[in-house]
């Protein structure tokens, strides 16, 4: 869950992605930087496939992969996913799109899709949530936005798996108008020092690094006077709490800035330009970007097999209505991987549009996964709110694992499923904030109506204030 998520007036909303890992210690540029390879030609695809699958065999293990799993997540599983993401990163099957300037191989899509259609089947890297937020969204904004230093200090880490990053993009203050943030850095002799507080981002507690929004500029339009920074989870003044859900987990967290000392280094994107790159970002949280990265999405094959599984598991396979169930779930996955690839190739036709039309997609995910998980908690009954968590067989006495006894996992993802069903109606942006820049940017429909995206926004904090001790 990246974070919950904010948006400008009737245009954009983002959600928002201790430590349980140290950060690697900051890098203020003196660092001698790391070796980049030369180019290369691209080699020929077969070969390529050939290679990809002999180090597969050799080096992965089978199983199923998880990507990027909401919910509490182990150290030691983050650890051992980092180790593994640096053998990916050391053989050159990580960041196989990306530029090779910056750490990557600089090959086409295609040989991306060959090493993830060899690799199915086998066990890529854990990251958690915080995973998926380092290489499908910050990642790519920094790609988009940052300097060729920036690039070169922090994407060859990325792809080695010794740096992950989080969002700190919404506050406890700018819900759904994400432009109105007050967090702020102030220009400080040759740097910038950081105050302010962050919510709603996913995996901080053992994240490396955050992208944060902050005002650099209180004296105009709140749209502008906005900077993106990269800060260190670990630095003085930074205080990451976790917030306990619905499920039970922790994921999201609040941080909290205390004179948090950055430099210009730090700096991702122009200095009061930080909505530009906002833009960027929300293009990449709801699926609007074109792939860059090293894991991608899995169509799941047959008739919604985690239904089928579950009505199996409940003992109603047979029950004719429960067949309708899975029918009608199985056609809307059909129609939304349908919808999902043609918006994709509309993207990639119109970049200039990508950021709005991915407001399809997102939404389409908004409303249909409620749906969806509504659907299996009528399949499973009893089965998806009760099953057996204790660790041992009463009948034999022997010690069993709860994942393995008979519809305890099952019951278990079904549940944490619908209570997290809803999270990508919010996070990203609501439904109806997406609602909105569909009609407005992409049907042309007017827009609504705004009172203070002229003014500074010190005057718009001001009046606010007015306007609250008037209510009073």
């Amino acid at each position: 869950m990246r974070d919950i998520a904010a948006e400008h007036d009737s245009d954009v909303a983002a959600e928002h992605d201790d430590g349980d890992n140290a950060a690697p210690e900051r890098d203020d540029g003196a660092e001698p930087e790391r070796e980049v390879r030369a180019p290369v030609p691209a080699p020929d695809l077969d070969e390529y496939r050939a290679r990809a699958r002999g180090w597969i065999e050799a080096n992965l293990e089978r199983g199923p992969a998880s990507g990027g799993r909401r919910g509490d997540i182990d150290p030691a599983a983050i650890a051992a996913g980092r180790a593994l993401q640096r053998r990916l990163y050391e053989a050159g099957y990580a960041g196989i799109t990306w530029p090779r300037e910056y750490g990557g191989q600089g090959l086409g899509p295609e040989y991306e899709r060959a090493f993830q259609q060899e690799a199915r089947g086998y066990r890529l890297p854990e990251l958690g949530i915080a995973g998926g937020t380092t290489f499908g969204v910050c990642a790519m904004t920094m790609l988009a936005h940052a300097s060729a230093d920036f690039l070169r200090r922090h994407i060859p880490r990325i792809l080695a798996g010794e740096e992950l990053f989080v969002q700190f993009f919404s506050e406890p203050e700018a819900g759904s108008d994400l432009a109105g943030v007050r967090t702020r850095a102030a220009r400080s002799g040759d740097g910038w020092v950081l105050n302010g507080s962050k919510i709603w981002s996913s995996g901080a507690y053992y994240a490396d690094w955050g992208m944060c929004l902050a005002r650099t500029d209180w004296d105009v339009p709140k749209h502008r006077g906005l900077t993106w920074f990269a800060v260190p989870v670990t630095a003085p003044g930074v205080t990451v709490e976790r917030i306990r859900q619905i499920t039970g987990d922790a994921e999201f967290c609040q941080e909290f800035f205390d004179d948090v000392v950055l430099g210009d280094g730090d700096v991702i994107g122009q200095v009061d330009d930080g909505w530009t790159v906002a833009q960027t970002m929300l293009m990449f949280e709801r699926g609007g970007g074109l792939s860059h990265g090293t894991r991608t999405t899995r169509a799941s094959t047959g008739v919604a097999p985690d239904l089928v599984e579950l009505a199996r598991t409940a003992g109603r396979l047979a029950d004719p209505l429960t067949r309708d169930l899975i029918v009608r779930a199985h056609v809307d996955d059909v129609a939304r991987r349908a919808l999902l690839a043609r918006l994709g190739a509309r993207m990639r036709a119109d970049p200039a549009q990508a950021l709005h039309l991915a407001s399809y997609a997102k939404l389409v995910s908004g409303v249909h996964d409620p749906i969806r998980a509504d659907t299996a908690m009528r399949i499973g009954g009893a089965d998806a709110v009760n099953w057996d968590a204790a660790s041992g067989d009463a009948a034999s006495g022997d010690a069993v694992d709860r994942e393995e006894q008979p519809g305890g996992a099952v019951g278990r993802r079904t549940a944490v499923g619908f209570l997290n069903s809803r999270f990508m109606s919010i996070a990203g942006g609501t439904n109806e904030m997406q609602r909105n820049s569909i009609g407005e940017r992409v049907l042309g429909l007017p827009r609504e109506p705004s009172f203070d995206s002229g003014k500074p926004f010190r005057e718009v904090l001001r009046d606010a204030r007015g306007w609250t001790s008037a209510r009073e």
